[in-house]
Parts: C-alpha cells; structure tokens; sequence
C-alpha cells in the first residue's frame, strides 16, 4: 500500500449522521482503488486500514464484504483481501453494456437534465480542459468519471444509476492506463467530451446516444491497445 496514502474522516458530524461508518470506510476505500492509489493484486488488511482511518476494525471488515459485493475485491479464505483483477475477456463484456447502458442514459438526460445539472458538467468540462492542458493524467480521469457519472445522475433512473456504478468501479480496475496507449489520447477524449456536452444542450439525444456509444467503444479500443502495449513490455523484461 503507498505510505504516503491519506484519509479524511474528519469532515462534520453531519457526515457520519447521514451515512454509517461501514460507508465511510467503503467509500474511503473504493475511492483509492478508483484513483489507482490500490493496484489490481494489493492486499488490503483490517488492521492496517482500523488505524488509517482511526477506526475499530469491525466497520472494516463489513466494508470489505461490500467491496466484495460491488466486485473490486476478493476475499481468499486464509489468506486474505485483494484488489480485484479485471481480465481482458471482463472488461470486453463491460464496455459493451457500458457503452448500451450510457447511451440510454444520454436519452433520458437529454429529456430531464435541469440547469443545476448542466452547470455540473460544465464544470467537469472546465476541469478536463485544466487538466489537459496541464498534462495531468489523474486530474484528467477524475473529471473524466465525474462526467460519465453525471450524466447518468441526470438520467433519473436509480436502477440504471446503481447498474453503471457498479460496473464503472470494476471497470476501473483495468483501465486506467488506456489513455496513455498513444500521444493525444487524452486530447482527443476531451473533443468527445466538448461534442457530448454541445449535444445536451441542444437536447439532441439522439445524437448525444450516438456520441456516447463511440466515446465507449473507442475507450475499449485504447483499453485494448494499452493491454497490448503492457504485454509487450512484460515479454521485453
């Protein structure tokens, strides 16, 4: 686990009343997994994780079954918790529900986004831009998800909402490193994101779904070739 690695726990009692310690850890946890601060295969213990987060290690151990639930952790009896390793063959089937389920959210946005909504991405909009133009990766991909999710938020649908979260987090997992599979990924991905959000404004949804599908499907093309380019060095080592 990365020494440097911090937690903030400390925010208003409000927090803790409106959502219970086991959430705090589990949201605590799942946010360094998301960011890449946990790599597929690391194991993550209750003791080191209690004290980290000043807490008892019961409310730990249940956030580790919910991370196991939502399928970025494994539990091996006797030997412990590991950050989850998605294969290739996974991440296929997830980017191709990901890219139907996205662009039926895009519809449903389009139709029932309110001004507070939109303000939001455009905010995650400006974000990418900053980030692009500062060549900062981890920015990029925070801002990157914060997008997708809220255009999913947006849609109005929970099911849905739930379903995308899930499979986003295990998604997560593994692709992380797609948008340095080549030299302007990253600039390339924000003229999609621009394209997506000029859509939503026109409350074109149609042409937005369209968008959105090849964003995702092109996501799955770096993910490929960014998993190529990795083999290739662990042959070459």
């Amino acid at each position: 686990m990365t020494e440097n690695m911090q937690i903030d726990l400390t925010d208003p009692i409000a927090v803790v009343r409106s959502r219970s310690l086991t959430t705090l850890v589990r949201e605590a946890i799942e946010r360094h997994i998301a960011e890449g601060a946990l790599a597929p295969g690391e194991k993550l213990t209750e003791a080191d994780w209690a004290a980290r987060l000043h807490v008892s290690r019961g409310p730990v151990r249940e956030a580790f079954r919910s991370l196991e639930e939502l399928g970025l952790v494994r539990i091996e009896k006797n030997r412990g918790v590991f950050v989850r390793t998605v294969s290739l063959a996974e991440a296929d089937e997830i980017y191709e529900l990901r890219a139907v389920l996205e662009a039926g959210a895009c519809r449903l946005a389009c139709a029932r986004i309110d001004a507070i909504g939109l303000a939001r991405l455009d905010r995650c909009v400006e974000a990418m831009e900053a980030a692009c133009a500062a060549s900062d990766r981890d920015s990029y991909a925070r801002a990157n998800v914060e997008f997708h999710d809220a255009i999913v938020a947006a849609a109005g649908n929970a099911k849905l909402y739930d379903t995308y979260r899930r499979l986003v987090g295990e998604l997560n997992l593994f692709r992380r490193a797609a948008l340095g599979a080549h030299a302007g990924a990253i600039e390339h991905s924000l003229a999609e994101h621009r394209a997506m959000l000029a859509a939503l404004g026109a409350q074109d949804g149609e042409r937005m779904a369209q968008l959105m599908h090849e964003h995702v499907s092109g996501g799955r093309r770096r993910a490929h070739e960014a998993y190529a380019r990795q083999a290739g060095e662990d042959m070459a080592g």
